[in-house]
């Protein structure tokens, strides 16, 4: 698969590392607004640089969008339009409309969209997913999601865009994925949000304001009648505070990350002694930013559906926006939108 990464900041040389590591992915192309970044990262890699979004759509077969959240729709659709795979960095758009019209304009295309985040593929949340299918802790009632993340622009050098689209956006994301992965669509939302601290200070002493909440809280009823709590913050450091519990009827399973592949996994009946649970196999050590590449590569040779589906994307961002409209009006909003699950990975099923 030949690859073109638009979008060449601070994630854009996570994605080339990985992708140099692994088979069937070549990186040949980059562009970015800002032409030096696209230079530097290309000639890293052995790539291209272009100057144009067009110039690039001529090299590559699949466009990787790595650009910041408010331009995903628009290198998206005009990759789309150009006949291109894409996969595309979270939110796939940041209004619901949008996000639904690219996953209808890929299939009138003919074309794959495959969306982040894609921390499903991953080998402690596959394992964890086919303990939950297996009945390894009874019927699953209750889930707690914790996307805590501390102080962006303590280690960010340009943290304005993150923050721009909150931490539910940025980071709730990740578990709400997953979660909605795994317990299919949800029906109804009701959130709160609020600023813990309005003004930041950047590495370089800059300071800026924030413009949406830095703290959410929000639950979550999924069709299957599973509830999701989803807590996202930009104040409250990572630690015990990040990951997944599910809790079933028979007992409750710990995921500390629901980032990482190579998270611990661990099993209680008791809430006080916990027992390790084994990962189907030797996991990947971090977030394979290469897993969700590999899986479209591999769908487009099979003739398959790839995991990181658009329509699943489309309906994350309706959950995310529901929480906003939910936080405005002080009720629970309807979710109407609806997907195919994707299927676990062979090895996991």
């Amino acid at each position: 698969m030949r690859l073109g990464i638009v979008g060449a900041g601070v994630i854009a040389a996570r994605y080339a590392e990985r992708i140099a590591e692994v088979d069937g992915l070549d990186l040949v192309a980059v562009t970015d607004v800002v032409p030096e970044r696209a230079r530097t990262l290309a000639e890293q890699y052995g790539a291209t640089a272009h100057a144009s979004l067009e110039d690039l759509f001529a090299d590559v077969d699949t466009v990787v969008n790595l650009t910041i959240p408010a331009a995903h729709a628009e290198v998206t659709r005009a990759a789309l339009q150009a006949g291109r795979h894409v996969h595309t960095e979270k939110p796939v758009a940041v209004g619901a409309e949008d996000a639904h019209a690219l996953a209808a304009l890929a299939h009138e295309r003919g074309v794959r969209l495959s969306c982040a985040p894609a921390t499903l593929l991953g080998e402690a949340q596959q394992t964890a997913w086919k303990l939950i299918r297996d009945g390894g802790i009874g019927d699953v009632k209750v889930v707690y999601a914790e996307a805590n993340w501390g102080l962006i622009e303590s280690w960010h050098p340009e943290p304005e865009s993150l923050y721009a689209s909150g931490p539910l956006v940025d980071v709730g994301i990740y578990p709400l994925t997953i979660v909605t992965a795994m317990f299919g669509p949800v029906r109804r939302v009701t959130a709160y949000a609020t600023t813990v601290q309005p003004v930041r200070t950047r590495k370089d002493g800059r300071t800026f304001e924030l413009t949406v909440p830095d703290f959410w809280v929000a639950a979550l009823e999924h069709e299957s009648g599973v509830l999701t709590r989803l807590t996202a913050t930009f104040w409250v450091r990572p630690g015990r505070q990040r990951g997944l519990e599910f809790h079933g009827e028979d007992a409750a399973l710990w995921m500390p990350t629901w980032a990482e592949s190579n998270s611990r996994l661990q099993r209680t009946t008791n809430g006080e002694d916990y027992d390790d649970v084994p990962l189907l196999r030797e996991p990947y050590g971090g977030i394979d930013w290469a897993a969700a590449l590999l899986d479209l590569a591999a769908a487009i040779e099979e003739d398959r559906p790839h995991r990181m589906g658009a329509e699943h994307a489309a309906h994350v961002v309706d959950v995310l926006y529901g929480a906003h409209a939910s936080r405005r009006s002080g009720g629970a909003v309807e979710i109407s939108s609806t997907f195919d699950p994707p299927a676990p990975l062979d090895w996991a099923a």
